[in-house]
């Protein structure tokens, strides 16, 4: 078995990483055609009922870099990574289509779902809503900010800890 077999993750632990992780990094093509990398807090939501695999979600500034870049090429990898050393990486890198959503009704619900998942420690269920202030700053910022949603194209995993400190 090659090493890239060896370290390639199951559908199964893939999907519990992107649930367990909360960052993702996102490569879109700048305008002098260099990639443009920027960090993103993201959701898993579920997708059309024809298709499988829940879908990263993201929220940003509408008069971002990053969107600017999507609108000129809906095309974008991005990458979530952990692990201090080198026998501890793992990551998913993922190609997809991005498609930007606009209507400030999705984009206050993403907003108000990303800042749940990120108002609690790594672990604990958080609560069913946030509270009428957290609300009201989120309905604030979503007139400025546009969702994500990235469709994934291609998959590529890695999970160093299989090769049992080995390489």
């Amino acid at each position: 078995m090659s090493r890239r077999e060896q370290i390639k993750m199951s559908e199964e632990d893939a999907a519990a990483f992107l649930a367990e992780e909360r960052t993702l990094t996102c490569a879109t093509i700048g305008p002098r055609g260099w990639p443009h990398l920027m960090p993103l807090w993201y959701v898993l939501r579920d997708p059309p009922p024809a298709e499988s695999g829940p879908r990263l979600w993201a929220w940003t500034y509408a008069a971002s870099q990053k969107v600017r870049n999507l609108e000129r090429d809906q095309r974008a990898t991005v990458q979530v990574e952990a692990g201090e050393s080198y026998a501890e990486l793992r990551g998913i890198a993922l190609e997809c289509d991005v498609v930007i959503f606009r209507e400030l009704a999705t984009v206050t619900a993403l907003g108000e779902q990303i800042m749940l998942r990120h108002s609690v420690p790594r672990g604990v269920q958080p609560p069913p809503q946030l509270p009428g202030e957290g609300r009201a700053a989120i309905a604030q910022q979503a007139a400025k900010r546009v969702g994500l949603e990235f469709i994934e194209r291609h998959r590529a995993t890695w999970d160093h800890r299989r090769l049992g400190g080995v390489y």
